[in-house]
């Protein structure tokens, strides 16, 4: 009876993981297929296969969106901000775990209010501050702009982990005589690499499929970024669908092959922080 029971139960969790697969592989699936093919046939028949191949799609929509450069603004938004958020989170996020904070709530409380608060909150005002500065147009502007909206959730996530190495080792390693930052570039920072790397593979993706901070301060065409001239495609009164599903399926390749190509570590990285902190 046991056996027809567990048996019965792996059935119904197959099942299960192979509807959650078909709803999110599907959308996937149907922008490949759509992006082989003209406007018209996308109009006429969006799930009929291509009849024939538009491998040109493709061409125009590297070329029509920019990609050669507004690539390579994302890249250097993104490696900006992942650089900058993991320095500075892991840094704070030592300090706090190690160190006795006596107002460590506060800073809890605000560590939280600033990772729920909305963007649209202080946009604005950092539009015109960054206006006064002249940083308007600038990548690196922006990417300090990403910087301290994700700082917050990446020192608490780098916290727990820190919180899970034992003290005996941080200990032992200073009465051999190193000091604290050899103790955290040496000791630490090694064994809460799978917590950095998780924070770098989250920030990243975040920094580059982020579009109203990036279309807010970037708005001259040499320094914008690649989801901003998707989005420039769409014309106001028509559009190439095909381009634009071709353009689509460029921008998330880099992504989801980084995110698969790192998907072990990332899940190592993600239950290794879920610790009582």
């Amino acid at each position: 009876m046991r056996l027809v029971e567990s048996r019965l139960t792996l059935w119904v969790c197959y099942i299960l993981l192979g509807i959650f697969a078909f709803v999110a592989l599907f959308p996937i699936a149907l922008l490949v297929l759509n992006s082989l093919k003209p406007a018209a046939q996308i109009v006429q028949n969006p799930l009929g296969l291509p009849q024939p191949i538009r491998w040109q799609n493709f061409a125009n929509a590297w070329s029509h969106a920019k990609f050669s450069q507004t690539f390579i603004n994302s890249l250097i938004v993104s490696g900006t901000t992942i650089a900058l958020v993991c320095t500075t989170s892991s840094l704070t996020a030592y300090v706090i775990a190690r160190r006795k904070i006596k107002s460590w709530k506060i800073f809890t409380f605000y560590l939280l209010a600033t990772t729920t608060a909305p963007i649209q909150l202080y946009i604005f005002p950092l539009y015109f501050g960054f206006a006064k500065l002249g940083l308007i147009n600038n990548i690196f502007g922006v990417a300090l702009i990403y910087t301290a909206l994700y700082s917050p959730f990446a020192v608490m996530l780098l916290r727990t982990y820190f919180l899970a190495v034992p003290k005996e080792l941080e200990e032992a390693a200073i009465v051999d005589g190193a000091t604290h930052w050899q103790v955290f570039w040496r000791v630490m920072l090694p064994i809460v690499s799978p917590g950095i790397l998780t924070v770098a593979l989250i920030i990243g993706l975040n920094s580059w499929n982020e579009f109203l901070i990036a279309t807010t301060f970037l708005q001259k065409q040499e320094n914008m970024t690649a989801v901003i001239a998707f989005f420039l495609l769409s014309g106001q009164y028509s559009s190439d669908w095909g381009e634009i599903m071709a353009a689509a399926l460029i921008i998330v390749v880099p992504v989801v092959a980084l995110f698969v190509f790192m998907q072990k570590r990332f899940i190592e990285g993600m239950a290794g922080g879920s610790v009582k902190g």
